[in-house]
């Protein structure tokens, strides 16, 4: 006796059976080319930031670096961050069996909505947070322009 055909049945077996194979790929693909996903993950390391008309603060968590290993420039009105956490070296015979954190030399370049009065900067590197205060450049201040009226002779035309 024939069994009854069930499309949907064997779609979904199908279904399971590629995202099964998709992720076995992935594992492979993981374990020989550990960097090949970055480009899909949040950039290192990640940023805040917030503004107001008189300066920017960013925020960056760089938990395990050392401050000394930072370098800060800003040029008008990008900011670039440069670093580098070094690699753990695992003892003979260990192998990772998840490895999630960034490891080695990173840089972030950070365009802001305003020039910034470089001489100004200050960094601060606490609990792994490195928070920059970015004071806006006088000249790029917005300016509050004061209105007059004219003098009215009390006559209306």
């Amino acid at each position: 006796m024939l069994e009854p055909l069930f499309p949907w049945r064997e779609m979904r077996r199908m279904e399971r059976e590629m995202d099964r194979m998709q992720r076995e790929m992935e594992r492979m693909f993981d374990t020989f080319f550990p960097r090949r996903r970055r480009w899909m993950e949040v950039e290192f390391p990640p940023l805040n930031i917030w503004t107001n008309n008189d300066q920017a603060i960013v925020t960056a968590e760089l938990p395990g670096i050392n401050p000394e290993e930072l370098e800060l420039s800003v040029n008008n009105d990008t900011l670039i961050l440069r670093g580098k956490r070094l690699v753990n070296h695992l003892p003979e015979g260990a192998r990772y069996q998840r490895r999630e954190r960034f490891q080695g030399e990173f840089a972030r370049s950070l365009q802001l909505p305003f020039a910034i009065d470089a001489d100004k900067v200050e960094a601060h590197y606490e609990n792994g947070v490195l928070t920059i205060t970015l004071p806006r450049a006088e000249a790029d201040k917005p300016k509050r322009i004061a209105v007059h009226a004219a003098e009215s002779n009390g006559k209306e035309g």
